[in-house]
């Protein structure tokens, strides 16, 4: 298949690209590079199925010829507001992504009968009423809270690759990711593993905000990917899919597992909490759905998948040290 691919230079991007790849797509990588990174571009254009073409999704696309698939997975999509590159400091980027990016995905699968794959969002659940989140969940969201700029851009984008399938008959899917970590997560993304793994490295206490009582469901980019790629190949389904792990951690039990796993001595240093409106106090994936229609469900335990993720850090940080 030939397809075109948003957001490729990116952390899930880049992955599931070269995943497309050595299953023997030709993929067509889409980015602007405002979160993506040129290494993982480099890193992909050693294979020759893959063509890179620097273009922000939010504009009209160019013709890029007849393709099978689209996948859309560009948009910044980190919630913190500490790191520029986080969501609330690219509020209008991050909506017209999501809208005018999702859009003109839409129309270029429209016009070659196309498959369309939304990369969507745990983050459509806001801050759960419901414990752990299906999909026939609704969700808890402010539209008018500060998360709004990404919650609601990706419940719009749901809203408008399900109009495209009522209205064209448009073969589409939607996935919603649950946290996911892995290497070429970008090391001053502001998300809280990027953030623990550094200071682990540093030998710095690790910053917690509150007691850390809050969770999260963190699942191995591998997973993911392989769960994505059975979805992309699946031959129906037009609805949403939950993909993530539905083991829960909190925030000092994954603390305390990241100062182990890298010997930092550092310990841990508690913060005033910064609890922002909306931001969710307990997160974890109803999977029922993707093991029971993809026959999948993550492999990698958690305490596997930091280990490989400590070592691609170290890697980039020896490297950059000189």
């Amino acid at each position: 298949m030939r397809v075109i691919l948003t957001g490729a230079a990116g952390f899930l991007g880049s992955h599931l690209a070269e995943r497309l790849l050595r299953d023997g797509h030709t993929v067509v990588g889409m980015d602007n590079l405002l979160t993506g990174a040129r290494e993982n571009v480099r890193l992909l254009q050693t294979y020759p199925a893959f063509q890179f073409v620097h273009h922000d999704v939010e504009d009209p696309w160019p013709d890029l010829g007849p393709v099978d698939a689209v996948l859309h997975f560009a948009s910044p999509a980190s919630p913190n507001p500490r790191s520029p590159l986080g969501y609330p400091n690219l509020p209008i980027r991050t909506m017209r992504a999501n809208a005018w990016g999702t859009y003109h995905g839409l129309e270029t699968a429209r016009r070659y009968g196309a498959r369309f794959l939304l990369a969507s969002t745990s983050e459509v659940y806001g801050d759960p009423e419901v414990h752990p989140q299906p999909e026939d969940y609704w969700g808890h969201v402010n539209p008018v809270g500060e998360r709004a700029v990404y919650d609601e851009a990706k419940r719009f984008a749901e809203a408008m690759t399900m109009a495209y399938h009522r209205k064209h008959g448009l073969d589409v899917r939607i996935v919603r990711i649950f946290n996911t970590y892995g290497p070429r997560m970008r090391m001053d993304d502001g998300r809280v593993i990027p953030n623990f793994i550094v200071q682990a490295l540093r030998g710095e206490p690790l910053t917690i905000y509150g007691q850390g009582e809050q969770t999260r469901s963190f699942c191995y980019v591998d997973d993911l990917i392989e769960g994505i790629v059975r979805l992309f190949t699946l031959d129906a389904a037009p609805f949403p899919v939950n993909i993530g792990n539905p083991q829960e951690y909190t925030i000092l039990a994954l603390a305390r597992l990241v100062n182990e796993l890298t010997g930092n001595a550092g310990g841990l240093r508690f913060e005033p909490a910064m609890y922002t409106e909306g931001d969710p106090k307990r997160r974890r994936p109803d999977i029922t759905r993707a093991r029971n229609l993809l026959d999948w469900e993550p492999q990698v335990p958690l305490p596997a998948g930091l280990q490989r993720t400590i070592e691609d850090f170290r890697t980039r940080l020896a490297r950059a040290a000189g």
